[in-house]
This record gives structure tokens, sequence and C-alpha cells, in this order.
């Protein structure tokens, strides 16, 4: 591979892998197909019978003009297959898996990668030159709201998530809209003309739905060299359970920074998911150096002096499913076209980063302890109980079924004895 990846290409990658690794891999087809008719598909990676895995889902492609998202996850497939068929180690310049590690990556957790979620809007931009106006296209190409403008085809899918979609209602209306979201089919920002009315969206949707084990969810895109993690709607706090994107009560006052609404987290969780940034973080910078810093989401543009909320969004809505959700802004360079040699060095970072979320993601002793236990239980004693059940069913030894009568009897007969043998000794 000497460029980026185009979307036929995309597809074709990922059969190939799964008829290369039939034993470990699992081609899906996502049942929601493009405006264009193009059907999509993701590949599963595990093996073994360890059934207390944490599923962790990668996707990318969201924004058409974002090249470089489905060549990392394409590679980092290839990568691990390779090297776990090989019994191999995984080396990214100064980041290194051994082969133990990524043995128990595959063995211990279940990859997902959906490497081209917008395959319209990327076949669209990459039939122009980098930087030209067509190559910056971000949406879909969903006409629907176009009124035959093709200036107004599309909706951005990282605004079409059901996540405080309504975002005129869920928002103060002094949040800043150049990243918020827009109720105008022209813009970037569209967001459609409902949560999860675009096919790509819906296609999330129906993956993670497949996976009720998964505990992980990454939406790479670029730019920045930043790792974002919950919440992009307002600042957090870990204070007030009443300030949270469910409660109506604070509509129309989201968004603003330092004004009387942030969302809530509690302390642990928040914990636990800056725990998980760090891990891809920390995974990033071993392999250059790069700076990569891990931030919340609303604070993306902090450095400029802005908030960045977000509505519709594929990391908050997974978020308010329980995963813990990230988004990768790869390339510190601030360019959506790198060079392919610049793109090689960025897909090594950030393979490097989601390994690290693997290995982090695989489970401790204790939960392995516990893991077996569950299966003990599941596989020996309930199918014991069951047994034991169809012998003595309720119906039989409870308090007036005919065990019990017979018991109670038997006792009966063993007092008369036992007081006439007394009676007998006492003469």
């Amino acid at each position: 591979m000497t460029t980026f990846l185009k979307v036929a290409e995309i597809e074709s990658a990922l059969v190939a892998l799964n008829k290369a690794y039939p034993g470990i891999t699992q081609l899906i087809t996502l049942p929601n197909v493009t405006a264009e008719g193009r059907t999509s598909h993701a590949l599963v990676i595990r093996d073994g019978g360890y059934r207390c895995r944490s599923a962790l889902i990668f996707i990318s492609g969201a924004h058409a003009r974002e090249w470089g998202g489905p060549d990392i996850l394409i590679d980092l497939a290839a990568d691990v297959l390779e090297a776990y068929t090989s019994n191999a180690g995984l080396t990214y310049l100064g980041k290194a898996f051994s082969a133990a590690e990524v043995r128990s990556i595959v063995r211990q957790t279940t990859i997902v990668v959906f490497p081209d979620i917008n395959p319209d809007g990327r076949a669209f931009s990459m039939a122009a030159a980098a930087n030209t106006q067509q190559a910056m296209w971000r949406k879909n190409r969903n006409p629907a709201s176009s009124g035959g403008d093709p200036t107004k085809i599309g909706v951005d899918v990282n605004r079409n998530y059901d996540f405080l979609w309504d975002f005129p209602t869920k928002f103060s209306a002094s949040a800043n809209m150049a990243t918020l979201a827009s109720t105008n089919p022209a813009s970037d920002l569209f967001h459609g003309t409902g949560p999860f009315s675009e096919a790509e969206s819906r296609n999330v949707q129906w993956l993670v739905d497949q996976f009720p084990n998964a505990g992980f969810f990454v939406d790479v895109h670029s730019y920045t060299g930043d790792v974002l993690h919950a919440w992009g709607d307002d600042e957090n706090q870990s204070v007030d359970p009443s300030k949270t994107y469910t409660n109506a009560a604070w509509d129309h006052q989201r968004g603003v920074p330092g004004d009387a609404y942030s969302e809530f987290i509690s302390g642990s969780r928040l914990g636990t998911v800056v725990a998980g940034a760090n891990a891809l973080r920390d995974g990033i910078n071993a392999v250059r150096g790069q700076g990569y810093v891990s931030k919340q989401a609303f604070w993306l543009w902090q450095q400029y002096n802005q908030s960045y909320p977000t509505s519709g969004a594929s990391d908050d809505w997974a978020s308010a499913r329980g995963l813990r959700a990230y988004v990768i802004e790869f390339n510190k360079n601030i360019d959506f076209f790198p060079t392919w040699p610049e793109m090689v060095d960025m897909i090594a970072d950030i393979d490097a980063g989601l390994l690290a979320l693997c290995s982090y993601a695989r489970p401790s002793l204790l939960q392995q302890i516990l893991c077996i236990i569950r299966d003990w239980w599941h596989w020996i004693l309930v199918p014991f109980w069951a047994r034991w059940h169809r012998v003595f069913p309720p119906e039989l030894w409870g308090p007036y079924g005919p065990w019990t009568r017979i018991v109670k009897t038997a006792e009966l007969i063993a007092d008369r004895v036992i007081e006439a043998i007394r009676g007998r000794g006492g003469r």
C-alpha cells in the first residue's frame, strides 16, 4: 500500500483478511445501505473460548475528507492477525507489544473494526485532488434535504446520533454554533431530519447492539493530536447528578462554560474513563514522542480559548450507553491530507495507541477468577440444580408434597419405636 485506500479497496481488504484468517475473524455485513447504494462491512477479531472478554469497537471515516482513518484500522487488523498467527510481537518504533501480549489480546478481548462508515462521502472526496473544494467534503451524500441543490447534499454523520440531537431545544442559544450542529442542509454540520436518520449512523448503532459485552468505543478522526473523552456537550462535574443530559429541566442551558449547567459524571466513572484515555495517549506517544494529550471533548479547542460543544456525536452517544468512548484526532500537523510517508508514521502512532487500549482492556487476574467462578456456576451447578429439580421437584418435596408426607410418616414411626423401646427399658 503506497497511498490512501479507496472505498472498494477498504471493502476488499476486509474480505481478504477474513478469507486469510477464517478461524479467528468474522466478516459482518452492515444492514443499512447508503444513499448511493453501498454496503459496508466490519471485521471481528477474536480467538479462544474465554467468555468474559470485553469488546472494543473501533470506527473511522465519518467525515469524508479525513482520509487516513480507514487506513489506520485496516493496518491495525492486518498487523494483529499476522502477529497472532505467527506467534510474533509487534513493534511500532518506540512502542513494542510482545508475542504473549498480542496472544492475550486476541484471546481475552474482541476487536471490532468498522473502517469506513461513510463510503459515499469518501468516494466523493477522494475523486478529487487533495485540498480542493470537493476533497474537503465532510458529510455523507444523502440528497433527501437538498431540494435538488448540490450544495445542500449530505448530513454530518457525527451530528446524527441520538444524544441531545435536538440542539435548539437542548442547548443554550449562546453555545458555540460553529461546532455544535446546524439545521441548515447547506452547512457542514447539518444534523439530518432526526436522530439516526442516516444509514451510516444506524449501521454504527446496529453494530454496537451486536456486542452486549462492548466496553470500549473509539471513533478515529483528524486532526489536532488529541485523545478526547466524555462529555462533549458541556463541562464535567461530579457533584450534582440532576444536571444531566436526560433532565429536560436544563434544556436551553447546555453548552456554555462557566454558567449554571455542567454535565454530571461520577468521580469513579470519570477515573476509569480518563485511565482509558491515558492508555491510548501513552501508547501513541511512545512511538515517536508526538505529544498527544488526553482531554475532555468539550475542550477540544481550549488552546484557542474556545469551548467545543457537540450534539449528536458518536462518542457521547456511546458514553450514554455506558461504554468508555473516545475520539482520536490524529495528525498534529493540522492537515486533512498528509503525504503518504507522513501517514505511514501516523498509522504507527495510532495503531500503537489502539493496541495499548486493547492491552489495557484485558481482564485482570481477579476478573479472570470471577469469570471462572461464573462459568463453574453456569456449567456445573446450574445443570446439577436442574437435574435435582427434575428428580425432587418442589411439588414433591415441598411442605405439602408426598416426599414430605413420607418423611413425616417415617419420623412418626421412628418416634413410636423409640418410645416403645424407652418404655420397655423403664420396666
